[in-house]
């Protein structure tokens, strides 16, 4: 209303002049008031109108624009209500890695030195296991134990942080009893170690200078074989081979010193702490080598040959009858 009072460019041309009397001071009003309401119609279709002491603060619906405040943007949460929807977030995410993905462990023996010094943290690949992936001859693996292996050794008593962190994952467990050795033989396989010699898996000596500790022999404190591997089960060693209690030193128990896949919680394959130490948990080649599966694959090969053998002399007989017949 203050802009039609203001602006006299909306009333129309040519208007009478007002009467004398109050009749035409009546008139005179409604005039100002029919102007003022054209100026606001005019203020609504065409925008903000700017009067001489200004522009109008007035929004669409004719209100004081300073009290439309509420049509800004929202207010962002604070950072320290989100916090805990992160961190739940987090966790459930650390979880869910340590349970089907990766899992830190720690290495409490000199086992497997060199390959793995005591205090080393490794990562396990626990995903593979899940896709029916079998533990392979060279690599490195973390397995429950399968019952005697680590009876009489202490068990740590941590404390509520350390159980937590083991819990989701961002710490090894200190309470669940397991073992990290390398994989000498799978299921099917043959292995042997005498006095002095190589460690032979299916009639091939193996190449252990690359992995085995130095000044080691590859079996003479605890001779062994020739074993057979069950199908489904594995033989292992550590690399400090006369510093280990690995399969060598288990086979009165049940299993004959081999332990089940179904143990095997995952591979190692990378050292990643102390950053000083961090390497990649590789293959060695030995166990490459042209013909160590030989034994594994001839043998169906070889069954098969026999029994089409007789099928293959009987036919050749009945031609050679038939042919003499005719």
């Amino acid at each position: 209303m203050a802009v039609g009072a203001r602006s006299g460019h909306e009333e129309p041309e040519g208007r009478p002049g007002p009467p004398v009397g109050g009749a035409g001071t009546e008139a005179s009003d409604s005039g100002r008031s029919d102007g003022s309401d054209r100026a606001g119609g005019q203020h609504r279709a065409g925008g903000r109108q700017n009067g001489p002491d200004g522009p109008d603060d007035l929004d669409e619906d004719g209100r004081d624009g300073e009290n439309s405040g509420d049509r800004g943007p929202k207010k962002q949460r604070s950072f320290w209500k989100e916090l805990p929807l992160l961190i739940g977030i987090a966790l459930v995410l650390a979880l869910l890695i340590k349970t089907f993905l990766v899992q830190a462990f720690s290495i409490p023996s000199d086992s497997m030195q060199d390959t793995l010094q005591r205090g080393d943290r490794v990562l396990v690949d626990k995903l593979t296991p899940w896709f029916g992936s079998e533990p392979e001859r060279g690599d490195v693996v973390v397995f429950h134990d399968p019952g005697g292996w680590l009876e009489g050794e202490p068990t740590p008593t941590p404390n509520v942080a350390q159980k937590f962190l083991s819990f989701i994952g961002l710490m090894p467990s200190a309470e669940e009893k397991d073992l990290i050795k390398r994989v000498i033989a799978v299921g099917g396989d043959t292995v042997s170690c005498k006095k002095g010699g190589p460690v032979v898996v299916n009639g091939k000596a193996l190449s252990e200078k690359s992995f085995i500790y130095p000044g080691n022999t590859p079996c003479d404190d605890q001779p062994f074989g020739p074993i057979h591997v069950p199908k489904g089960r594995i033989w292992v060693m550590g690399d400090h081979r006369q510093d280990s209690l690995d399969s060598r030193y288990h086979q009165q128990l049940p299993g004959g010193g081999t332990v089940s896949d179904k143990e095997v919680v995952g591979r190692a394959f990378v050292v990643a702490w102390p950053v000083n130490r961090w390497d990649w948990l590789g293959v060695p080649s030995t166990f490459d080598q042209k013909g160590i599966n030989a034994a594994g694959s001839l043998a169906p090969g070889a069954l098969g040959l026999a029994g089409a053998l007789p099928l293959v002399i009987r036919r050749r007989r009945r031609l050679t009858r038939d042919g003499t017949a005719g």
